[in-house]
């Protein structure tokens, strides 16, 4: 069983998918609109056909959206909402709406993730243009208008998310996500691959966790400032490109994901999988790969032994332990016995901090 440092488990294991739903704009600074199409062919209905599978397994996710594919449309570089932001940032978005360039714009994808049966979590990625926020023009004035206008654009639409999700999973300035009530973010996972970074060491430890299919680490939330969680991730789908297939079979993914279920369901510990949802768009094998970690995700809540939460859902059960904790302490202080509250045992979770699982 894993414990935080203080003892306290969970009463079974929990999983959480979050997808950082982004289309061309995660790519923007990489890739020109060919390129993309190229690498990523037919995004706008990888995405549908993703909503769809998810909801019909009965699963809820959390969806990290970056705000500008909420857009009715814009005016490219000379929209006044994207005014603040650097300028080579904003130098390749187009002007145009859905009709005209639907890898920028999808306000009608994002309409019918807030009308999803399950009900999905929506929650925001980076902001309005996915801005990395540790870029050297990313002060807090400039984040703080890229973060409104993002919340702004998915606001239009009734969407008022409690999740987000840094993009490139740099992290900085979470005092501006307190500032916005956001309940939660997706932090940085602790294999060594993500703390090498995007650099050539990073990708060879990639490679070798990938190949080697190590288990990955089971979570712990951690409340960074007062009512802002962190859910660090597990593990990403690695990509499905042919040569990356090539060095890493497609059994290596759904491999390391069923060590991550087991790992949860053994130690009562939060497996948290993430993907970019255009990676599946990469293979013909993607969709298959996908419905086998559905399957066996499925299977393991059918039987009892796992719960499938989103991030705001944790969040919000932190929250409610918490405060029961703080209940409890008072009231146990006084010498009254406190019966134990529904949620994850109604034990008190003072803190927690990120465990490795067996590899």
């Amino acid at each position: 069983m894993t414990r935080n440092s203080s003892g306290v488990s969970f009463e079974r294991g929990t999983v959480v998918l979050s997808l950082d739903t982004e289309q061309i704009w995660g790519h923007s600074d990489l890739l020109d609109q060919e390129l993309y199409s190229e690498r990523y062919p037919n995004t706008p209905a990888t995405y549908e056909h993703l909503l769809r599978t998810i909801c019909a397994a009965g699963i809820k996710a959390t969806w990290l959206v970056v705000g500008g594919l909420a857009l009715r449309g814009s005016e490219g570089p000379q929209d006044p909402r994207m005014s603040l932001l650097p300028r080579r940032w904003t130098r390749n978005v187009p002007g145009g709406n859905e009709m005209t360039e639907p890898l920028w714009y999808r306000r009608s994808f994002v309409q019918q993730l807030a009308n999803a049966r399950p009900a999905q979590d929506l929650g925001l990625h980076g902001g309005l243009t996915h801005l990395i926020w540790t870029d050297r023009d990313a002060t807090p004035a400039v984040l703080r208008s890229e973060l409104t206008a993002g919340l702004a654009a998915l606001g239009e639409l009734g969407i008022r998310p409690r999740s987000f999700s840094f993009p490139r999973n740099q992290e900085r300035f979470h005092e501006l996500l307190a500032e916005q009530g956001f309940a939660c973010y997706r932090g940085r996972d602790i294999m060594l691959s993500a703390r090498l970074g995007r650099s050539l060491a990073g990708s060879v430890a990639r490679l070798l966790e990938e190949a080697g299919r190590l288990t990955p680490p089971l979570v712990w939330p951690a409340e960074t400032l007062p009512g802002l969680w962190n859910i660090p991730a597990s593990l990403f789908l690695y990509p499905l490109g042919e040569l990356r297939t090539r060095l890493v079979p497609l059994r290596a993914r759904t491999e390391r994901v069923r060590r991550g279920v087991e790992a949860a369901i053994r130690r009562r510990g939060l497996f948290h999988f993430c993907l970019h949802p255009a990676n599946l768009a990469e293979s013909m094998q993607g969709f298959p790969l996908f419905e086998e970690i559905l399957e066996q995700l499925i299977k393991a809540r059918d039987l009892g032994d796992v719960e499938i939460l989103t991030m705001s859902e944790v969040a919000g059960r932190m929250a409610r332990e918490r405060s029961s904790s703080a209940v409890t302490e008072s009231v146990q202080a006084d010498h009254v016995a406190q019966p134990a509250l529904p949620g994850w045992g109604g034990r008190p979770l003072p803190s927690y901090e990120i465990q490795e699982s067996d590899t």
